[in-house]
């Protein structure tokens, strides 16, 4: 039987022009658009914009957080929640300003908070009353230091108060907290040992355990300066607030 052989029809071909690319140009501006919303909103996730007024209980902080915010001289109580505002330098610039709470209960939760938007660190000491809490005042001020979400900030130390006679100069203040560091460090790589601190967001201060500590050695330039919020000596805040 013979057998019957038929040819497929030929395909015409297509032309490049008759193609309709309206869903890949769809899919493709929709990937593009979702990449730049990414982008946004992880800047301004990520964007430091805040200056953190931090210390204990008692330093000042909130009033000088008024006087600098809202121009006067409020009586101040200690504070259990943030007080946020807006300071204005010179040259108009805006810098949020955020007064953390100095309560033992409260003040590692909202620096926690706003550490990472923080672009400075103003650390207030009751210079009258900081030898007799100096293991508070340095346990909080190396926490704020060992944080690597602070790590390369700016860092003023307010010694405040220096208008009262039992107050300590900003130089003893500093030796003060270098001595109270060598103990700091060495309680907390004790407790952290039986830990696992692999993924911890705290890094080790100073050069190593057999070195003292001194604040250049931090990756924060630190400065200590003497002010008075009584009296509203705070040309030194004024002017390191003016270069950020």
């Amino acid at each position: 039987m013979e057998k019957i052989r038929r040819k497929a029809p030929a395909r015409e071909p297509i032309k490049l022009g008759e193609l309709d690319y309206t869903p890949v140009l769809i899919a493709l501006a929709i990937v593009f658009i979702t990449i730049v919303v990414l982008f946004l909103w992880k800047r301004k996730k990520t964007v430091r914009s805040a200056v953190l007024f931090t210390g204990l209980c008692e330093s000042g902080k909130t009033f000088v957080f008024s006087n600098l915010i809202l121009g006067d001289e409020r009586e101040t109580f200690t504070s259990i929640k943030e007080n946020i505002g807006t300071y204005t330098t010179s040259k108009g610039r805006e810098l949020k300003v955020v007064d953390v709470p100095g309560h033992e209960r409260l003040r590692g939760k909202f620096f926690d908070q706003y550490k990472t938007s923080a672009k400075a660190i103003v650390y207030m000491i009751d210079s009258a009353t900081v030898q007799k809490d100096i293991r508070d005042v340095a346990d909080f001020l190396y926490t704020i230091l060992a944080d690597k979400a602070i790590a390369n900030l700016p860092v003023i130390v307010l010694c405040n108060k220096q208008d009262e006679t039992i107050a300590k100069s900003e130089s003893a203040i500093r030796s003060m907290l270098e001595k109270e560091f060598n103990i700091v460090r060495q309680t907390r790589k004790n407790q952290l040992q039986s830990v696992d601190n692999s993924t911890s967001s705290v890094a080790f201060l100073g050069k190593s355990d057999s070195v003292d500590f001194d604040f250049g050695q931090v990756s924060q330039n630190v400065r200590f300066v003497p002010c008075s919020a009584r009296n509203q000596e705070l040309d030194e805040l004024t002017t390191f607030l003016e270069t950020l």
